[in-house]
């Protein structure tokens, strides 16, 4: 399932509503509403994070004014929660390897022993 898109600062959990964005021939930054799509030069901030940020020394900060909101689901959001409930609804199947294997011809079985205080029986 794809999860909501987090702000980029370390260790802060917040959902992202702003892009930022560094326009380094022009010497600005640029903080607007969340792109649609995660790009690799950009940079997800949450509302605090976005409000609170200052440029570099000798560049130009522009920052969108109006609200910052998150974006709403989207139709991939609503069809992947409804693809995780069913996937977590599922009974569990069991793999090959957990079924006992039985050794093969000629081969030596399961030896019995102790170690500790735990003893291996023998399948019947």
């Amino acid at each position: 399932m794809r999860s909501p898109r987090r702000c980029s600062r370390n260790g802060c959990p917040r959902q992202a509503v702003a892009t930022l964005t560094y326009v380094y021939t022009e010497s600005t930054a640029v903080v607007g509403p969340l792109s649609a799509f995660a790009e690799p030069h950009t940079y997800d901030l949450c509302e605090p994070h976005a409000r609170s940020l200052t440029a570099p020394r000798g560049w130009e900060l522009v920052r969108h004014e109006g609200e910052f909101t998150p974006p709403p689901p989207t139709t991939d959001d609503l069809v992947a929660l409804a693809e995780a409930v069913r996937e977590a609804a599922r009974p569990v199947q069991p793999r090959p390897e957990d079924y006992e294997q039985k050794p093969a011809p000629g081969q030596p079985g399961p030896q019995t022993g102790r170690r500790g205080h735990l003893r291996v029986i023998p399948p019947a």
